[in-house]
């Protein structure tokens, strides 16, 4: 009898990356994100890819910068939602709040206006800042949600 790895997998698959340090790094991660979205046929508007595509470059940026090592990206969907994990090693937990004077920590008030739900977990090591995005029943959906298998360097090639 032959098992396959495949016969417990759920499809799709989640996706893990790291990103190193830089602010260099953001635009590639964020478009990294919304091309794997894309290639698994997720079902979302156009301004709902840009909305993710958003809160995913708040949440890279804030681990680069806060962190200041590289961070982990991981995309999965979870129940009719997109998820988004950045897993980094601060362990400062995130803070949405600043002053009218402050010229940085509005990132996460712009993903609590996006995103379906936003938070953190603590990890052994840092932290994991999540944000889920509902997915558009109304956009189309050629492959009901199952995408194609294919490897992560052809997606690559986008960021």
């Amino acid at each position: 009898m032959v098992i396959s790895p495949l016969s417990n997998a759920r499809f799709p698959v989640p996706l893990e990356w790291g990103v190193p340090p830089g602010a260099d790094a953001v635009p590639g991660a964020r478009r990294l994100v919304v091309a794997i979205l894309r290639e698994w046929g997720v079902p979302l508007t156009e301004d709902g890819f840009q909305e993710v595509e958003l809160c995913a470059s708040e949440l890279i940026a804030n681990a680069l910068l806060h962190a200041g090592g590289r961070c982990v990206v991981t995309v999965r969907r979870v129940g009719g939602r997109v998820r988004v994990e950045v897993a980094d090693r601060c362990p400062g937990l995130p803070q949405r709040e600043c002053d009218a004077e402050s010229t940085t920590g509005r990132g996460l008030v712009l993903v609590e206006a996006l995103a379906h739900a936003w938070g953190w977990d603590q990890a052994p090591v840092g932290k994991v800042v999540w944000f889920e995005y509902p997915e558009n029943a109304e956009a189309p959906c050629p492959t009901h949600g199952w995408g194609t298998a294919q490897s992560l360097n052809s997606l690559y090639e986008v960021a």
